[in-house]
């Protein structure tokens, strides 16, 4: 229910006044928990109503403590307070100890209630310790308790969530009904790179998120606007040369992650590694710009669109051309947000789509899709195809971004690496 971002946002704004803090964390904490209790009813309500869920009760009566420790583990807390490098070490250490445990304790597929167990106790460990070292910054109180202010946006930001996953979560659940677990597993399987590589730039605008609402509450635009020209630069350095590899050595990719039998896979992640860069610069657009300015009732026309777009095309698509339908919707209602984001952020602040460093970008990157066709093209192992290609982009975007474009992020970048003192 919008609960992470309102979080960072409000935390963000009283940093430094113990008491407001407090204040503020624990009205959300309180109002946090009143959501959590109705949505924890309205699974278990279902479990017994839904045929299909009923099957997997036992993994959905797991998910439901992942549920109740998801709403402990308040990360919104530490990174409104910008506590980065206790998150890092704390999420470090819990996901070495979560990859030892599937080492020591998974064997066999039919393990896969183990897994599950294994992958909500991730979250249950984090929350204890989130909310033991929460102590040394905030003091939970009933007193002075006033919910109003934030259910406005909390309503409005849950709503954005929920109309959100009828693109994404409802996807894999939509195919599931319609089609069957083959064409289920093609999509999760084509999407499994994506998400890994999209964690790493939603890690990062949500590192941007306190700094742009401390920003914006001190009235300093012209900076949260260079800050904002900065975090695209650093998405096409990222994105571009990423979605070039992952498209054409597709094969190679599914492979290694899936195994032979997947090659359903293949065409759907083709098709949804663009998001790459239009999730990336919608994240932009929503969390590091509309979310810091209050700009919520915007955020919510864009979700309803985007929920309206995907749930049509659903109907539409995913019946007839199963999981490669499904990344179609996904792509499709995308756009639209992201179109409507971008409309939205320039009727706000005046910053417009900056087309011609992207046009850029792309030309300057276009002789690397016919090298790393060519590897593509060698019937050699996987493995050694993939590195080789990887080599090559990370050798080519490097030349390229120093030389050509100028770029001023990798240049720092390089800077800092060879001549720190």
């Amino acid at each position: 229910m919008g609960i992470g971002a309102i979080g960072i946002r409000e935390i963000a704004k009283c940093k430094y006044n113990f008491e407001e803090r407090n204040r503020i964390f624990s009205n959300l904490f309180i109002l946090n928990t009143i959501s959590t209790t109705l949505a924890l009813i309205i699974l278990i309500i279902s479990i017994y109503t839904i045929p299909k869920l009923h099957t997997y009760k036992e993994l959905l009566y797991v998910g439901a403590l992942k549920l109740v420790c998801n709403y402990l583990l308040i990360d919104w807390l530490y990174r409104g307070l910008e506590e980065f490098k206790y998150v890092t070490t704390r999420t470090i250490v819990v996901k070495c100890l979560y990859v030892v445990s599937i080492f020591i304790f998974i064997h066999h597929e039919s393990e896969y209630k183990i897994y599950y167990l294994i992958s909500c106790l991730v979250i249950t460990i984090n929350s204890l310790i989130n909310i033991t070292h929460a102590r040394k910054f905030v003091k939970l109180s009933f007193f002075q308790i006033s919910l109003k202010p934030y259910i406005h946006p909390f309503i409005i930001l849950g709503i954005y969530g929920i109309l959100t996953s009828m693109y994404t979560s409802f996807n894999v659940a939509y195919l599931g009904f319609v089609t069957n677990e083959t064409e289920v597993g093609y999509y999760t399987t084509a999407t499994k790179l994506y998400s890994i590589l999209l964690a790493l730039f939603t890690a990062f605008t949500g590192v941007l998120l306190p700094r742009m609402s401390s920003l914006v509450a001190e009235n300093r635009i012209e900076d949260f606007k260079k800050l904002l020209g900065k975090s695209v630069n650093i998405l096409f350095t990222f994105s571009i040369p990423t979605i070039i590899i992952s498209t054409i050595m597709a094969p190679e990719i599914i492979e290694i992650i899936a195994g032979k039998g997947y090659e359903g896979a293949i065409t759907p992640m083709r098709i949804v590694m663009p998001l790459m860069l239009i999730i990336g610069y919608e994240q932009i657009l929503v969390i590091q710009t509309l979310m810091p300015l209050k700009k919520d009732k915007y955020i919510l026309y864009n979700s309803i669109c985007g929920a309206i777009t995907g749930v049509c095309l659903n109907i539409l698509l995913v019946s007839t051309f199963k999981s490669i339908g499904s990344a179609i919707v996904w792509v499709s209602s995308e756009i639209v947000v992201l179109l409507l984001s971008q409309y939205f952020v320039k009727k706000s602040i005046r910053t417009s789509f900056p087309i011609i460093k992207l046009v850029n970008n792309i030309l300057c990157h276009l002789p690397l899709v016919g090298i790393l066709y060519i590897i593509h093209t060698f019937n050699g192992d996987k493995i050694i195809t993939l590195i080789l290609g990887g080599c090559i982009t990370f050798l080519y975007c490097s030349i390229i971004q120093i030389y050509l474009l100028k770029n001023e992020f990798v240049l720092q970048l390089v800077n800092r690496l060879f001549h720190h003192k």
